[in-house]
């Protein structure tokens, strides 16, 4: 209750009260009074949601969760609001929105996050980029990792699984690792979202399933982590790499250049990350020292784009999750190319990801291609031997 609510009135009328009484009832009006200006009103849980913003989000989720009981509750009341919000049929594709900035009002000066990124724990300083948590729920180490590919579609698997109410994602890449091992697993730990019980911690790193040290890195901080691995024809995977560094560094020589060897012999240069990020097979054989299997889920990047919810599906299962994310949820955006989430009642637009998804690729001659799609092939028949799956790459 605030301070606004602590008036008390009394009216004493004309009786006459014994001296103790009164002595202790001002000395209770007092006490009270002097507890709530300093704030401690204002944590008794009044109710679990405060106020809803204009995008439906909450905006005040903090009050009241240090039970059980209320973090049941509330992830019951998230759960039906998330799926309820996200049944809404608007498909306009002008209202193109970066997934990474989805919610932010933007304020003279700065862009504020939005409820929900406050509430996901993935908002970040703009200085250092570290995440900005709330203060409820406890922060845990992953349980579930997307480990790659890089250019796979493994941001739009996290966008996708963001939407359900037991996920908890951090929004940008952690590199713990590949880049930053040696500041310790409880730095890792802090740049987790909190989390309730039953939720999901997981984290995106897509260099992860190309560095050399990381399964046992992985394998130390927990044998049971859930390995996703979001895979791509490598072929198209490598085109669409270049074009990203193309786009930073328009001085970039031509892809056939960095290829091949030699132009006239045709060897492939597997020196080239652009190349060697797509011998599955090899980098497969690396984890596959430290995790069995079972551990690990094989996602198709070109299934994700055109059956979205039955990718997502087998992601749910993987993971042990109610099927939430479904058909409901997607429509498929012709101008980028690829599907978006229908925005949510309430929201100004639907759930894209940014500008830089979808890029035009740059001509590639057929021969530079063929060449290509022969050296992968065995690897690819490899993986696919390896995986147990068969991804249909010609």
């Amino acid at each position: 209750m605030g301070c606004s609510g602590c008036r008390v009135r009394f009216n004493l009328g004309k009786a006459v009260l014994p001296k103790v009484s009164v002595f202790f009832t001002m000395l209770l009006v007092f006490t009270y009074l002097f507890y709530c200006l300093a704030g401690v009103c204002d944590s008794v849980p009044r109710t679990l949601y405060s106020h809803q913003s204009p995008d439906g989000d909450y905006d005040d989720k903090t009050r009241g969760l240090d039970n059980p009981r209320s973090q049941a509750l509330l992830r019951s009341h998230l759960a039906e609001e998330l799926v309820s919000r996200w049944n809404g049929t608007d498909s306009a594709e002008s209202a193109l929105g970066d997934a990474e900035q989805r919610g932010a009002v933007e304020a003279p000066g700065q862009q504020l996050p939005s409820p929900r990124q406050i509430y996901d724990g993935t908002t970040e300083d703009g200085g250092n980029g570290i995440p900005v948590s709330n203060t409820f729920g406890t922060k845990k180490i992953p349980q579930a990792i997307i480990i790659g590919v890089k250019k796979g579609g493994t941001r739009a698997l996290l966008e996708f699984l963001r939407i359900h109410p037991d996920v908890r994602a951090v929004g940008a890449e952690p590199h713990f690792f590949d880049r930053f091992y040696d500041k310790g697993l409880e730095w890792y730990r802090s740049l987790m979202p909190r989390t309730l019980d039953g939720q999901i911690t997981m984290e995106k790193t897509p260099s992860y399933f190309v560095t050399k040290e990381a399964p046992a890195r992985v394998r130390n901080m927990n044998c049971d982590t859930k390995l996703i691995v979001v895979v791509r024809d490598p072929v198209t995977r490598a085109i669409s790499d270049y074009t990203q560094t193309l786009s930073k560094n328009p001085g970039l020589p031509s892809f056939q250049s960095l290829a091949l060897k030699n132009a006239t012999t045709g060897l492939i240069d597997t020196t080239w990350s652009a190349v060697r990020i797509g011998l599955y097979a090899r980098h497969l054989e690396n984890w596959l020292q430290h995790f069995p299997l079972s551990r690990l889920l094989f996602v198709s990047g070109e299934r994700l784009v055109s059956d979205p919810a039955g990718e997502m599906g087998r992601v749910q299962d993987f993971l042990g999750l109610k099927r939430v994310v479904s058909d409901k949820h997607f429509y498929f955006n012709q101008t980028k190319g690829f599907p978006c989430l229908k925005k949510p009642e309430g929201s100004s637009r639907p759930r894209c990801l940014g500008k830089s998804k979808g890029r035009p690729h740059p001509q590639i001659p057929s021969e530079v291609l063929q060449r290509l799609r022969d050296f992968y092939r065995p690897f690819n028949h490899r993986f696919y031997q390896m995986s147990g799956q068969d991804f249909g790459w010609e």
